[in-house]
């Protein structure tokens, strides 16, 4: 018996829209490590002063996108796991077999993304963390989210430790760190502006690949506690066009609406140098980014769930789901974009944090534009047409069936 993938007749256009907008958000976030050494500087703690309208652009940044958007796509991955373990069940197929098949695609997708072209990239760390939701998955709702909380405690736990390390030794550990790294900056530059192709991806592996491994427990802790979530909310159905949960989701928007408040409150505070904690200021702000992050992504997340309800917003925010529908596609044709604009036309260290976040919106208004041309004649983008031929082990017909009118079959669901 072939395995099947899910018909376009079964999408749920409100995930499409969902996984749209957290598109938005990562390209968002990701793209000033694009166009400048965004990386370097965090990894040794080398602090730049925004100016002007970049000031304001990297405020608003801080407080409504960074970290509020890779949690809505790992939650969705979560989801996602759910819909294609129980769907595979329905058909009576090799529930196991298959997902693993799909895992170690998206890990070589991953993996190539990672060394030859970007390092931010998230795909490999989903495929390793995604194996272990095959442990979770007949487990009960009470145990998915009791892991699940009590990995973001732990995580948060963590962020908090430097609140109890001596000021004086942070401030020697940061003076030591600024010293030993005070001319990587300049190489890195040069690298990025200078060296072919093959000399850009061997010195990348020592300089930013193997910093991001290393830090690969700390990053697959907090996926896997949203891969849960998303799970639960799989099980729950609160996706479902019919779902039951309606009251529940109005809760957690308002729950999560009334949490957020305080904390973007505060941060914009920490921003803004009117509460300064001195030397820990800077993991203050790198605490209250990640809980508010959790906060404002489940208010984004069921803010989007009862918006798409009414058609008015239905149709507005539609042109998200397109996006959403080839994630995988525009996800990594955004760095190919990217690498070859900056670093391939020598822009590099050039663009300003406002024209960047400029060009990163006109990418995708493009990436929403091509993904509606595309699936008005195919089923999937290019990218998941390869991953579901991998999946499911023979090519997919890539077009869509078209009636003697010359009219599409069906609608993307």
């Amino acid at each position: 018996m072939k395995s099947l993938p899910i018909s376009t007749k079964e999408r749920i256009v409100t995930i499409d829209i969902i996984r749209g907008f957290a598109l938005l958000g990562i390209f968002l976030v990701n793209m000033p490590a694009y166009h400048s050494p965004d990386f370097l500087m965090q990894l040794y703690g080398i602090h730049k002063e925004q100016k002007g309208i970049d000031y304001w652009v990297d405020l608003f940044l801080q407080l409504f996108i960074q970290m509020k958007f890779y949690t809505i796509f790992s939650f969705l991955f979560g989801l996602g796991f759910y819909i294609f373990m129980s769907r595979a069940e329905q058909k009576g197929l090799a529930t196991g077999r298959l997902f693993t098949r799909r895992i170690f695609a998206l890990f070589l997708f991953g993996a190539a993304h990672l060394i030859l072209l970007w390092f931010g990239d998230i795909l490999h760390v989903y495929a390793i963390t995604g194996l272990l939701l095959l442990f979770f998955y007949k487990r009960e709702n009470k145990t998915l989210l009791a892991w699940a909380f009590s990995l973001l405690f732990v995580i948060h736990a963590l962020m908090s430790i430097q609140f109890f390390i001596p000021a004086s030794t942070l401030e020697e550990m940061k003076e030591a760190s600024q010293q030993d790294h005070s001319g990587k900056l300049t190489e890195y530059m040069q690298v990025y502006g200078n060296a072919n192709y093959a000399e850009w991806v061997s010195y990348r592996f020592d300089t930013e690949i193997i910093p991001i491994l290393m830090n690969l427990p700390v990053t697959m802790t907090m996926v896997l506690a949203m891969f849960l979530f998303g799970l639960y909310a799989g099980r729950m159905g609160f996706f479902q066009p019919d779902t039951p949960h309606l009251h529940f989701i109005k809760k957690t928007q308002m729950i999560t609406f009334l949490l957020s408040v305080p904390l973007v409150i505060f941060l914009a505070l920490l921003k803004l140098h009117i509460v300064d904690p001195g030397i820990y200021r800077q993991a203050a702000v790198q605490l209250f980014t990640s809980l508010s992050g959790m906060t404002l992504c489940f208010f984004y997340i069921s803010s989007l769930t009862l918006l798409v309800r009414n058609e008015r917003w239905h149709k507005m925010l539609r042109p998200l789901g397109y996006a959403g529908q080839m994630a995988l596609t525009n996800y990594l044709s955004q760095t190919i974009i990217c690498i070859i604009l900056f670093v391939g036309f020598g822009f590099y260290g050039k663009i300003s944090l406002a024209a960047g976040t400029l060009i990163c919106l006109l990418i995708y208004v493009l990436q929403i534009t091509f993904s509606y041309i595309w699936l008005k004649r195919y089923k999937f983008g290019p990218t998941e047409w390869l991953w579901r031929s991998f999946t499911y082990g023979y090519f997919q017909p890539m077009k869509k069936e078209q009636n003697l009118k010359g009219d599409v079959k069906g609608t993307t669901m």
